[in-house]
């Protein structure tokens, strides 16, 4: 049998080496020296709960800083979160919001477009909580209580999602953020503040092709990886991803879409595991909700077995718990409010992080 290049080609040595691959590419084996570039390195790490994200990046930085530590990453103006794709909340460099988000904008709100009727939301309502955002965060950024109570007293409702729909459509219109933390004494924040895209720095120049760039980034930490792994990963079409894709090829030779690619001289070729070795980290791993080593992959096989998968999620309710990693496989699921009984080393990587 030739080289295997689909996760459903490869035998048990060709998905130790997968699994080797990936762990690589997203820094759980080689960390990078700060939570920004653990952060650029990924692209985008999905963060639909806050401390799941920190949590991501602190995994994959040298020397796992605590939460508070990467709360100053925020408070600088360095990272942000926002819905960069899926209609889910990531956190992206501060410096990438303006070319990455346009990206799916458009199919994010043809998506929501029948919630929008259903809470009565129309473009007028839209437009005037731009207004009201736009000058009651004019000097600064607010919580999302008071943003809200703001849109209230000018006879904008937030009720029943009404609020986060409306927050979500202005993200995507580039208006506002996600950016610093709300301090809470000795303690990680459990909150941000919305902040107008206006107040981010100077932004990198826009990619002659973003989806192509996007795909591009996605290999950087992700890879192994397919066309069909990246248009689940950025909520796009498979035929938008196939573009995305051949914008980024190193020839043409045929493939399909869930042929695993890497990226060699900055362009994508069919990886080739022969000169992979299997993971050497085989000690267990802590790691959070909604982790990009699960989560942003089409095939998640080769992070976790059926049962294992069921277990993790996504559930009828969204969640993607958090897992136990051991040699690139997860094990075991936990929660925050059972961390004490978790071994005494994987707790203490706990007790660590929220130092």
């Amino acid at each position: 049998m030739g080289t295997p290049r689909t996760v459903s080609d490869a035998d048990d040595a060709g998905l130790d080496a997968l699994r080797a691959a990936r762990l690589a590419s997203h820094l759980l084996t080689d960390p990078e020296a700060s939570p920004l570039a653990a952060a650029e390195r990924l692209a985008a790490t999905q963060a639909q709960e806050f401390w799941g994200g920190r949590f991501a990046l602190s995994a994959r930085t040298t020397g796992a800083p605590t939460a508070r530590e990467i709360d100053a990453v925020f408070d600088r103006g360095e990272l942000i979160r926002t819905w960069p794709m899926r209609g889910t909340l990531h956190v992206i460099s501060a410096v990438d919001a303006a070319w990455m988000v346009p990206i799916t904008a458009e199919r994010i709100h043809r998506s929501a477009a029948a919630r929008h009727r259903e809470l009565g939301l129309a473009a007028d309502d839209f437009a005037r909580s731009e207004q009201i955002l736009r000058k009651v965060l004019g000097s600064g950024g607010l919580r999302r209580a008071d943003v809200f109570a703001a849109l209230e007293a000018d006879g904008v409702a937030t009720t029943g999602q009404r609020g986060s729909h409306i927050l979500l459509s202005l993200a995507l219109r580039g208006v506002v953020v996600w950016g610093a933390t709300v301090p809470r004494p000795d303690q990680p924040a459990t909150e941000q503040l919305l902040t107008l895209s206006d107040h981010l720095p100077p932004q990198r120049p826009t990619p002659t092709d973003p989806a192509a760039e996007l795909f591009r980034r996605y290999l950087v930490g992700h890879a192994p990886a397919s066309i069909a792994d990246f248009a689940w990963w950025a909520g796009t079409t498979i035929t938008a991803a196939r573009a995305a894709a051949a914008a980024v090829r190193d020839d043409d030779e045929p493939i399909t879409d869930t042929t695993l690619l890497v990226l060699a001289d900055g362009r994508a070729v069919p990886w080739e595991p022969r000169t992979l070795t299997p993971p050497t980290d085989t000690g267990d791993r802590l790691l959070g909700s909604f982790e990009e080593y699960y989560i942003s992959y089409a095939d998640r096989s080769v992070a976790a077995e059926a049962g294992m998968r069921a277990e993790i999620g996504p559930g009828k309710n969204g969640m993607v718990k958090p897992l136990i990693l051991r040699a690139g496989r997860a094990v075991a699921t936990w929660s925050r409010g059972a961390a004490d009984q978790l071994a005494p080393s994987l707790a203490e990587t706990w007790r660590h992080h929220i130092a």
